[in-house]
């Protein structure tokens, strides 16, 4: 189901816990979420659509990918990022890393690693912020 974007700093500043078996509906969600935005937005967190929980969904290529309890294991090639967000107004700049890889939980619970570059990269570290209760 498609849910509505929470704006609200306060909220989205509070720090997300771990996701359970139980939360993947959440994360049907916010797959859908991400699906009806897709146009203007590279990732979603939970939070943003009112969930405090660690997942995550971000464009990867023509497909959506959803990661709970998503962990950055290895990153490399700093870079300044300037940077948008459907839940705040403006850009800002963020520390970003050109490689990285994370380790996760994918929809059926099973553990994955990924290595991931540019822009997806980008909108992972972007969205682990969101997680974490960090916003650029």
């Amino acid at each position: 189901m498609v849910k509505s974007i929470v704006r609200d700093p306060a909220f989205l500043e509070e720090k997300s816990v771990t996701a359970t078996r139980e939360d993947l509906p959440l994360a049907e969600d916010l797959y859908d979420t991400l699906k009806a935005h897709r146009l203007h937005c590279a990732g979603m967190a939970a939070n943003m659509i009112g969930h405090r929980k660690a997942i995550i969904a971000v464009q990867n290529g023509a497909r959506i990918l959803v990661m709970l309890n998503p962990e950055l294991i290895m990153k490399g090639g700093p870079y300044e990022a300037e940077e948008g967000c459907l839940s705040l107004d403006g850009q800002r700049k963020a520390l970003r890393y050109q490689h990285i890889t994370v380790k996760y939980l994918d929809m059926k619970m099973e553990p994955q690693v990924g290595m991931f570059s540019g822009m997806v990269a980008q909108a992972i570290q972007h969205e682990m912020d969101h997680v974490q209760g960090i916003l650029i």
